[in-house]
């Protein structure tokens, strides 16, 4: 991971690395040697990999391509391949039927290719294997590169010191290396590919060796494809550098990967959910102000004879006075969710801040999952306390059976999740694809799990049972007070609930998606952070108003109501995802790529579900608590 400015002195060597091939057709990705490409004298090496880059489906290797620092070069040859047998021209055909890119990496850059669309230029990383002209297959076999250098001035490093990275940004001279001595040196600030296809005479590159020059001239021309594939027949694969000095800074090198197309658009998102958001905050504002604090005073203010006489004519949420605080229907799995829902929002609320504040930038690939997967194991601790506090507080302070209370948190979710990658990842081994997670980490993964999130969910639980419960301002009969008839189902309501938490989050999510399944580089952590707080406003708010309807209904069975109010957002969210599927990712092909794309929303929407709804639920047992615990009763 290169994070800080690396310098090259002229005559360095340069080596670009290749990533899996990736394709937004399948969404599989699929290692760069498994096509019948050159392989680098040395052998084929895997480069240092985190654990966020595995389960991303990252396989980063070296290549045959090298290059010396400023020193342009061209007609290199670097292979040429043994005469293509059948399976090998059937798997490049498909390949390229599939759109699959090259990926490329140079001084931890992508390599990005500019096509021409009418007056402007389109900007993509990596380059198509071939294309498809008529019934012919064509492969791009030969790369022109452009390396864009900035000359390393020894202020650069002042100036990049004010970012805060200061530890990480001073270059520590190599003896012999010329840092800080009057050699020039320079700074990979672009790393541009185009690629051609070339009709090489075979003959004349029999005897070649690897970056031996190509006896003919090359011109790479844009638009002209003239190498197809045919079977029995070998592929010659040649190359040719260009460096050019550029005015880009070494900390401005990412953004032609981050321009902000979507700014207006995401500001947009935040003003309609900051209009939804007032909206229901009026509502609020009338339940509290007008109704319940109207009620109050005029019940406080009336003599014992005329409460008597009122509590006759009592209407309303007073009369479930006696069961507002019964035990809700399998509390031990309400108790589980919650906790689990706790520890998942304080995940995403962390993983999220520290990327705003550029701790998880695109350039250090994997560390966003690598991040949610350690900030999720330490909140275990979180997620134990909340779930047993809650189990003693329904329970009146009981703390018999926190510890199978604390064991379900520490399984529940990450259960699921283990489930749902486990049948996705026999499809993608069936593939043979590289985002197939490898058995060892799946290991690693459970030993993390067992080792680390699970004692936590039990040390929290320990707190959990040794803190106070919360105490209930009014005592529960004996007997349930029938719930009268609805005028139309409570369900219904709660179902219809979501559409406004769906409201304030669906504009960002399109961007969300775009950048998981179209390959694009999600960077608007700040604009993320702003919709999450939003978000979570709005499901209280709708839990809150929806608590209140079912109580003046007299319907006392609040628990489960208020939890998927609020957490029923997730299912709007996956109909999204399915009608994303259908409209916008039109092009994904095969029933494997779809399930996997169904398989990853699901897990998704589980884990959004026990957020939201946690919100909701503590929000409306806040909310029911001091509504009365302000009355006075007898």
């Amino acid at each position: 991971m290169t994070r800080y400015p690396h310098k090259y002195v002229v005559g360095d060597p340069l080596f670009v690395k290749v990533n899996s091939l990736t394709s937004i057709d399948t969404e599989i990705p699929y290692s760069y040697y498994s096509l019948p490409f050159c392989k680098p004298p040395e052998g084929v090496k895997d480069s240092a990999e985190n654990l966020g880059e595995l389960l991303m489906g990252d396989r980063i290797e070296n290549s045959p391509y090298k290059f010396k620092m400023y020193t342009n070069e061209s007609e290199i040859f670097v292979c040429q391949t043994k005469s293509l047998s059948s399976e090998e021209y059937k798997l490049l055909t498909n390949r390229i039927d599939e759109i699959y890119q090259v990926n490329l990496i140079l001084d931890n850059l992508p390599a990005i290719r500019y096509t021409k669309r009418d007056t402007y230029y389109l900007r993509w990383t990596g380059y198509p294997i071939g294309i498809k002209v008529q019934d012919s297959y064509y492969i791009f076999n030969h790369l022109k590169f452009t390396v864009l250098v900035h000359k390393y001035e020894e202020t650069n490093v002042a100036s990049v010191m004010g970012t805060g990275d200061a530890a990480e940004v001073i270059p520590v001279g190599k003896p012999g290396s010329g840092s800080g001595s009057d050699i020039p040196g320079y700074m990979v600030v672009g790393f541009e590919v185009t690629p051609c296809s070339i009709k090489h005479n075979p003959e004349s590159s029999k005897n070649l060796k690897t970056y031996n020059k190509y006896p003919s001239q090359i011109t790479c021309e844009d638009n002209t494809v003239n190498m197809a594939i045919k079977e029995n027949e070998p592929i010659t694969f040649t190359y040719e550098v260009s460096f050019v000095e550029s005015d880009i800074k070494w900390p401005s090198r990412w953004d032609a990967y981050l321009k902000m197309e979507g700014a207006k658009v995401h500001w947009f998102s935040i003003l309609n959910s900051l209009m939804v958001i007032t909206f229901l905050a009026g509502i609020v504002l009338v339940i509290f102000l007008r109704t319940v604090r109207r009620d109050l005073t005029h019940y406080e203010e009336l003599d014992k004879e005329a409460q008597a006489q009122m509590n006759e004519e009592l209407s309303g949420w007073k009369l479930v006075v006696a069961d507002v605080f019964r035990a809700p229907d399998n509390p031990a799995l309400l108790c589980v969710m919650v906790g689990d829902g706790v520890q998942i929002l304080g995940m995403a609320v962390v993983t999220i801040m520290f990327a705003a504040l550029g701790f998880m930038s695109p350039a250090s690939r994997g560390t966003l999952v690598t991040g949610m997967l350690i900030f999720y194991m330490i909140l275990g601790i979180l997620a134990g306390y909340v779930a047993v506090r809650m189990w003693r507080t329904i329970f009146s302070g009981d703390h018999k059976g926190w510890v199978s209370v604390s064991w379900k948190a520490a399984c529940f979710f990450p259960g699921i999740a283990f489930s749902i990658l486990f049948v996705l990842n026999f499809l993608l081994w069936g593939s043979h694809s590289t985002g197939a997670i490898p058995f060892s980490l799946f290991v690693i993964l459970i030993l993390l799990w067992f080792c680390i999130s699970v004692p936590l969910t039990f040390v929290g639980g320990y707190f959990g049972a040794k803190a106070n419960h919360i105490e209930y301002p009014v005592r529960t009969n004996q007997i349930p007070r029938e719930i009268p008839p609805q005028k139309y189902p409570s369900w219904l309501l709660v179902l219809g609930a979501g559409t406004l938490p769906f409201g304030t989050l669906f504009i960002e999510l399109f961007f969300i998606m775009s950048s998981i399944w179209m390959g694009r580089v999600y960077y608007v952590f700040g604009f993320l952070f702003v919709v999450l707080i939003l978000l979570v406003v709005v499901c209280a708010e709708v839990s809150l108003v929806l608590t209140y309807m079912h109580l003046c209904v007299e319907d006392w069975k609040w628990w489960w109501k208020s939890f998927f109010a609020s957490g029923s957002v997730a299912l709007y969210i996956f109909l999204y995802s399915i009608n994303y599927l259908i409209f916008d990712l039109k092009s994904l092909s095969g029933p494997v790529s779809a399930t996997l794309y169904l398989g990853y929303s699901l897990l998704m929407v589980v884990a959004v579900m026990l957020a939201t709804g946690t919100v909701g639920l503590l929000s409306s047992f806040w909310f029911v608590h001091y509504l009365f615990s302000s009355v006075k009763l007898d």
